[in-house]
């Protein structure tokens, strides 16, 4: 499985992503992969699964079917996104 969330820096919504990111870590011990929509791979990356809103966390299988995805404020509880993280 691949988690990632998807959000510009330097917005509103940037302290949120940053305090979730913090809080997810801490308490499942785990990193969830973070792309910037405005970089080269990041530009087809929101192409390549639809994603107009910000922040998104996407939830996708190994062969990249989208399992699930949460998009905007407020963001998915830790539970929620945990399942998604082997």
């Amino acid at each position: 499985m691949r988690v990632a969330v998807v959000f510009k820096d330097q917005t509103d919504y940037t302290r949120a992503v940053s305090d979730y990111l913090r809080d997810f870590k801490i308490q499942t011990g785990h990193e969830l992969e973070t792309i910037n929509p405005e970089s080269p791979g990041g530009i087809q990356f929101c192409e390549s699964y639809d994603i107009l809103e910000y922040p998104t966390i996407i939830a996708l299988s190994d062969d990249g079917m989208m399992q699930n995805s949460w998009h905007g404020l407020p963001l998915p509880t830790v539970s929620e996104v945990s399942y998604y993280v082997q």
